[in-house]
């Protein structure tokens, strides 16, 4: 006997041992030997995540996919794996170390503090594994890998080292995004533009030649700037040349103030004629956008900061080179040397004002760049790194999605993709941190540097090539290569490590196996089927995976790329900890059980479409799975049990012939709506089929042939329900799998034991059981009643009223085969009679249901002038909330002020007052 509830607190995680019990979620399993394979990697957490809603949804969709293709016989291997996150990681064991009033990092040394990481790794990271497995994630966990693993370690060596000696990895002097709490290089993605209530101050720059007044404007030209702390290593001042005041400017020479550099007034359309003064100083060493200008004029790039944003004077060439000694250079430096930018700031612009070169200081707003972990400003600076050649690297990646060898779903995320790689730059894939894969190169005494996968390699490269420049006789190479000590001490190593993203492009193949071929998961499983990811990580992670993929195995990394949206709170918002409106999916997993949140992910994934996320939807849809267990436990109390044999050809009651048909539609539409990455149409299908059609109309026109005398026809109805129930669960199962397995073993437990477990049964598939005449028949009598019960809703007719229906014009055929239904009509409907006539009646709500007209007559059942009146007043009310809505839609103020989701939630509540009125003018036809 079926529990009277379905409690997912008590069946998950048994149902999890199951499937770990029987390998369900192994690749090349035996039976699969000869099937084709299927393969997704997952996007790699990091190790030092916990479970958020954007990993529940992304990781509910792959494995819909992987449970889905599971059971249509395919080799599955959903390959799962973590990230080692090197800034993140690193961060939180030096955290950990602080909190302890252990030693710090710089302290311990380098090997020290490595094992610390590697024993956290081992006591605390990885719990998101435990959290993706609660979720009911079916990866191949005998197969989890890490970025840092020895396999994958050998793998980015590897790579290293062939794009190095291809030439496209090299070391370059070029601006970097410069964390100065962390002192390391971090990418785009790891930077947050903060707005930041400022303010820009305009400068003087007095011209060569002219003797500076400050009422003069002939004397002088003036920059706007947000940052007056780098002014000391301005190189140009830039104007728009089209500009019409300052245009005869440029060729001009500026003497820069408190430094005495001169400096050249440049041409270049990047200064904007319309914002600040139309003139910018330009600063190539510390702006991004200034280092493009300066290397379009080939200005000089002058570093005034050190690696903690404090400024370098007294002992800095590049800063001293073109600066004439004088008393006011002397001054400068004197007070300002070694001194914190934020400090340098305040210092610098009262030093301008007191020189009479600071005439304005105006409030302005704009966005500032922090470190997102670090959350201090990040500073643009330039330093020596290591450099990925992206632009070469790009050509055959943009090549694979033009000519449709991989395809972006929804397709318009082509246009970001092509976007991005049409201008790229080159990729930074140096860190100075501790924690990740150390750069293999070795530096040598004569200046030279050797990169290699092994310490071995490379010492044996260093010296043979010592040879070869005279920098070492072949004696002393000879006993420096017995002297593995002496070599330790004459060669240093690279300390920096590289990009957490550099391991994370090889994903897709280092986790198979390369470079041993001997692993045959490589040949089996690379290409993948499909990568399921953010739209965020387009450029950092999915163009680097196209671009290594294609390098290295000369092919696509993936076949599919499906870019799925944001899961935002219930009004749109996207969710952040400081809006205190984050949802938690595990607290969400507690409360509803997994697959009530997986459901609704599902449901609302629709492509393009952000979600809106709100608690009321995923108890909805655990009311969804409350539904189908009470339609089990009904079936179960009358009777319904699994019949060995049994066949849906040949069944003899037309509702049975029906249920089947609509088994199939409901297969039909889910297999092909999953085969498109349509994951909301797909639930909504499944949806659509358990609760409408087989709870809702299948069992309630089924209780009187359950519930009445036993006979041949209750029989095939109670093995026809059973077998229905069993398909349910396999069409349910890619989205909500521990019930449906619960179900599944519970209805197996009868009768003919089952094949396997539902994770690893076929999928549905049907052939010839659609029935046109049940279809016609039952399908018209559950419009009807669905018409019948939506116009009495439409004209408030109060719910115990009887009414009459009145079928008008109908043939021999219709009436034959309304005449069984008729009693079900009048109970479902609350009818007190079916009559038929050639004409409606007077004051009479008509609608068409399947061609055939049918009428409710209305008198003395409502008033039906008052209920014309009401509906034409209200129908008038949402016209009026429909045009203020469509007011502030077309104020372009209003949308470019507005928060995004305000203006999403007046598109919203425009369209349901729509949906409205056209409900509302439908009654009012109904009525004549």
């Amino acid at each position: 006997m079926m529990d009277k509830t379905f409690d997912p607190a008590a069946v998950e995680a048994r149902i999890a041992a199951v499937w770990e019990a029987q390998g369900a979620f192994r690749a090349g399993r035996a039976d699969r030997a000869g099937a084709p394979p299927y393969s997704i990697v997952i996007p790699p957490p990091n190790v030092t995540g916990s479970l958020h809603m954007g990993h529940a949804l992304n990781n509910t969709l792959q494995d819909i996919l992987c449970r889905f293709e599971r059971m249509r016989g395919k080799d599955v291997l959903w390959q799962p794996g973590m990230d080692h996150a090197g800034i993140a990681t690193q961060m939180v064991v030096e955290r950990q170390l602080m909190e302890r009033k252990e030693p710090g990092r710089r302290d311990m040394g380098r090997e020290a503090f490595l094992e610390r990481v590697w024993s956290w790794k081992a006591e605390s990271g990885g719990s998101i594994v435990a959290q993706l497995k609660r979720l009911g994630a079916s990866c191949d966990w005998s197969r989890e890998r890490f970025t840092m693993d020895e396999g994958l370690s050998k793998a980015v060596a590897k790579v290293f080292v062939e794009l190095y000696r291809q030439g496209l990895i090299y070391k370059d002097k070029r601006l970097v995004n410069w964390d100065p709490k962390l002192l390391t290089a971090i990418s785009d993605l790891e930077v947050q533009q903060v707005e930041t209530k400022g303010h820009l101050w305009h400068f003087n720059y007095p011209l060569e030649g002219e003797t500076y007044d400050p009422e003069n404007p002939a004397t002088f030209i003036t920059v706007a700037t947000t940052r007056p702390e780098t002014m000391l290593g301005d190189t140009a001042v830039a104007v728009h040349p089209d500009h019409m005041r300052l245009g005869d400017f440029v060729g001009r020479t500026v003497v820069l103030p408190l430094v005495g550099r001169r400096i050249p007034i440049v041409g270049d359309e990047y200064a904007d004629p319309e914002k600040g003064t139309g003139a910018v100083k330009i600063t190539p060493a510390h702006d991004f956008n200034d280092f493009e200008v300066g290397r379009r004029h080939d200005l000089p790039l002058i570093n005034i900061f050190d690696q903690e944003a404090r400024l370098v004077l007294a002992e800095n060439p590049g800063f001293l080179a073109d600066a004439p000694e004088s008393a006011m250079l002397t001054a400068t430096v004197a007070a300002l040397d070694g001194m914190d930018r934020a400090a340098a700031r305040k210092r610098i612009v009262a030093m301008m004002e007191e020189g009479g070169f600071c005439p304005k200081i105006e409030p302005y707003v704009h966005t500032v760049p922090h470190g997102d972990r670090s959350g201090v400003v990040i500073e643009p600076w330039l330093t020596d790194q290591w450099y990925v050649d992206a632009k070469t690297l790009a050509q055959p990646a943009l090549a694979a999605v033009r000519d449709g060898r991989t395809q972006f779903v929804p397709k318009n995320w082509e246009k970001t993709y092509f976007e991005w790689l049409e201008n790229i730059q080159p990729w930074c894939v140096s860190r100075q941190l501790w924690w990740g894969h150390q750069i293999p190169a070795w530096y040598s005494p004569w200046g030279e540097v050797y990169v290699a996968e092994s310490e071995e390699e490379a010492f044996a490269l260093a010296l043979a090539d010592g040879v070869k420049r005279d920098a070492l006789t072949q004696a002393e190479a000879s006993s420096l290569a017995d002297d593995p000590q002496r070599l330790a001490e004459m060669f240093h190593r690279d300390e920096d490590v590289l990009d957490t993203w550099f391991s994370s492009a090889l994903w897709p193949f280092s986790t198979m196996g390369w470079p041993d071929e001997a692993d045959p998961a490589l040949a089996r499983y690379y290409p993948t089927s499909v990568l399921v990811t953010g739209f965020d990580i387009i450029f950092f992670w999915v163009a680097r995976m196209m671009m290594m993929g294609l390098h290295f195995m000369g092919e696509v990394p993936f076949k599919d790329i499906y870019i799925h949206a944001l899961v935002r709170d219930e009004k749109g918002a996207k969710m952040s900890k400081s809006k205190g409106n984050v949802i938690d999916p595990l607290v969400l997993i507690d409360q509803y059980g997994a697959d009530a949140l997986r459901f609704t992910l599902a449901a609302m994934a629709a492509q393009g479409r952000d979600i809106k996320l709100a608690t009321s939807r995923v108890e909805g849809y655990r009311n969804f799975a409350t539904k189908l267990w009470n339609a089990s436990r009904f079936a179960e109390m009358n009777g319904c049990a699994r019949v060995p044999g049994f066949r849906t050809d040949g069944l003899s009651l037309t509702l049975n012939r029906w249920i089947v048909g609509e088994v199939a539609r409901a297969a039909s539409d889910i297999t092909t709506a999953l085969e498109a990455y349509r994951f909301n149409d797909a639930a909504n299908a499944a949806y659509r089929f358990t609760w409408n059609v087989f709870c809702d109309w299948y069992l309630e026109l089924a209780k009187p042939v359950l519930q009445g005398a036993d006979g041949p026809g209750k029989d095939e109805t109670r093995a026809a329900a059973a077998w229905v129930i069993d398909e349910i669960a396999k069409l349910l199962h890619p989205f909500m799998p521990f019930l449906t397995e619960e179900l599944w073993a519970i209805k197996g437990a009868d009768g003919e034991p089952r094949d396997s477990i539902l994770a690893l049964a076929p999928w549905p598939a049907y052939e010839g059981v659609q029935d046109d005449e049940a279809e016609a028949e039952i399908g018209f009598v559950v419009d009807l009643v669905s018409e019948i019960r939506s116009v009495r809703a439409e004209m408030n007719v109060p719910a115990a009223a009887q009414m009459r229906l009145v079928v008008v014009g109908a043939g021999a055929d219709l009436r034959n085969r309304l005449l069984p239904w008729s009693d079900t009509i009048k109970r479902l409907a609350r009818m007190s009679e079916i009559a038929f006539a050639t004409q409606p009646p007077a004051e009479s709500a008509q609608m068409a249901v399947r061609g055939t007209l049918v009428a409710l007559p209305l008198a003395g059942v409502i008033d039906v002038a008052a209920e014309r009146a009401r509906l034409a007043k209200e129908t008038a009310k949402e016209e009026k909330e429909v045009s203020k809505v469509d007011a502030k839609l077309g104020n372009a103020d209003f949308i470019a002020r507005a928060p995004e989701e305000v203006v999403e939630e007046n598109r919203e509540r425009k369209q349901e007052a729509l949906n409205r009125i056209a409900r509302m003018k439908a009654a009012l036809e109904r009525l004549g």
